[in-house]
């Protein structure tokens, strides 16, 4: 299945059967981030929350995508993705 807009793509990834790789859930993240929200303006997480740093540093890695480049790289992702894990 193809989705076509960033709501499908969420979707679909709510019927994956099995669960993505570290490295691919955090590109989702940050893709997903950058999409809906932009730029990534927080400040990073201090301690020792290592999951909240991973994905601050996922959605940084996309800084400059615009929201729509960042919703076709997601679409793309996910449907490469459901190739294997639907």
């Amino acid at each position: 299945m193809i989705s076509n807009t960033l709501e499908e793509a969420v979707a679909l990834t709510q019927r994956f059967t099995s669960k993505p790789d570290n490295e691919n859930l955090l590109k989702l993240y940050g893709l997903y981030k950058q999409a809906t929200e932009g730029d990534n303006l927080t400040e990073k997480p201090g301690g020792f929350d290592f999951r909240a740093a991973a994905k601050h540093h996922s959605w940084i890695n996309f800084k400059g995508k615009t929201k729509n480049e960042a919703s076709e790289s997601y679409i793309d992702l996910v449907s490469e993705l459901a190739k294997t894990h639907l």
